[in-house]
């Protein structure tokens, strides 16, 4: 099992910035990925990012893309999402997620197995 807790979310004004952080424990050797997902009200879950855990390779919504940017500290079993110029429609809950898959598609929700209990964000219209 892998447990991941998530830190970071709150409320800010459409154009600043917050920070969110997902630590893993547990069997994190089997983690190949580690994505960010959303859910506003109403709407369904959808893919934000997400990077490979053993490399660089990270992945993007359009909707994220150039305002987001996913980090990942190995040492710490961590994973950052930076979001930057937010908007009020990036107003949802962000999840954290690990997928234990070396390959496939990192865009969707089936290929993670392990969810954190999410965190809030907020951005005023």
């Amino acid at each position: 099992q892998v447990q991941l807790v998530e830190s970071g979310g709150g409320l800010v004004q459409a154009g600043g910035s917050l920070r969110l952080s997902c630590v893993a424990s547990g069997r994190t050797f089997s983690v190949y990925a580690m994505g960010w997902f959303r859910q506003a009200p109403g709407k369904e879950r959808e893919f934000v990012g997400a990077i490979r855990w053993g490399g660089t390779t990270t992945y993007y919504a359009d909707s994220v893309k150039g305002r987001f940017t996913i980090s990942r500290d190995n040492a710490k079993n961590t994973v950052s999402l930076q979001m930057d110029s937010l908007k009020p429609e990036d107003t949802a809950v962000y999840y954290c997620a690990a997928s234990p898959n070396y390959s496939g598609s990192y865009y969707s929700s089936t290929m993670y197995h392990y969810w954190g209990q999410r965190t809030q964000v907020t951005v005023p219209s």
